[in-house]
């Protein structure tokens, strides 16, 4: 699977994104590669996981796929975090992210 970006890894039954969440921005939005993570602008602030849900729910958007696809495996009360997306192929999210 040459050519995928380097946050982007393919797993059964879909694929692990890694980002670096930026809370508090005017708007949702995607900020580009930022060496092995995609950076991720993100309007809601960090208070009572209220980010993470708007990761969540922005991604899905981006991506087409439900909101339940998108699973935040890792760093739930970091910037970092690593996501699962299911029902989705690392070819299709690299458009997507595109």
């Amino acid at each position: 699977m040459g050519g995928l970006p380097p946050y982007l890894h393919g797993v059964d039954g879909g694929v692990r994104l890694q980002v670096k969440v930026v809370p508090r921005a005017s708007h949702s939005e995607l900020g580009g590669a930022l060496g092995d993570r995609l950076k991720v602008r993100i309007a809601a602030p960090p208070v009572d996981s209220a980010a993470n849900e708007e990761l969540a729910r922005y991604l899905a958007r981006r991506l087409g796929v439900n909101r339940a696809a998108v699973v935040i495996v890792r760093g739930r009360a970091s910037r970092n975090k690593t996501l699962a997306i299911h029902g989705l192929s690392p070819e299709q999210a690299a458009l997507a992210l595109a």
